[in-house]
């Protein structure tokens, strides 16, 4: 059997409205929707076949790490990040010093890297990373 990085991998995240969050991703984040799932899931393609599910779950609680990245290109990340802001996107401030994770306006520059969170409509925390 090959390894499993010889296929497509997809993000799986829980929602409280299923609606909420169908507007949020397709909205504030711009992903393309795809076909919804027999039990009402949603379906969501990002860049280079890439995939995104959102289940429903009222009353489970988001999680607290981030659930969901993005590796921005470094010429686009400024230009992202305003865009997400400009659709409604609030990003977090972070400092962690135990890991050398400061934000500053929503941003962490680090070893020529950075990257910014914010959390969805139902509390999934979002990551954009220059890698």
């Amino acid at each position: 059997m090959a390894g499993l990085g010889d296929y497509p991998a997809a993000a799986v995240l829980r929602a409280d409205d299923i609606a909420r969050a169908k507007k949020f991703y397709t909205d504030v984040l711009g992903l393309t929707p795809g076909d919804e799932g027999p039990g009402g899931e949603a379906m969501f393609r990002a860049g280079a076949g890439t995939a995104l599910l959102i289940y429903e779950r009222p009353g489970m609680p988001a999680p607290q790490n981030t659930t969901l990245g993005f590796s921005i290109p470094a010429d686009k990340f400024d230009d992202a990040v305003a865009a997400l802001r400009a659709n409604g996107a609030t990003f977090e401030e972070y400092d962690v010093p135990e890991i050398g994770l400061k934000t500053t306006n929503g941003v962490a520059e680090f070893e020529g890297m950075k990257a910014a969170w914010f959390k969805d409509s139902e509390g999934n925390i979002i990551n954009l990373a220059v890698m």
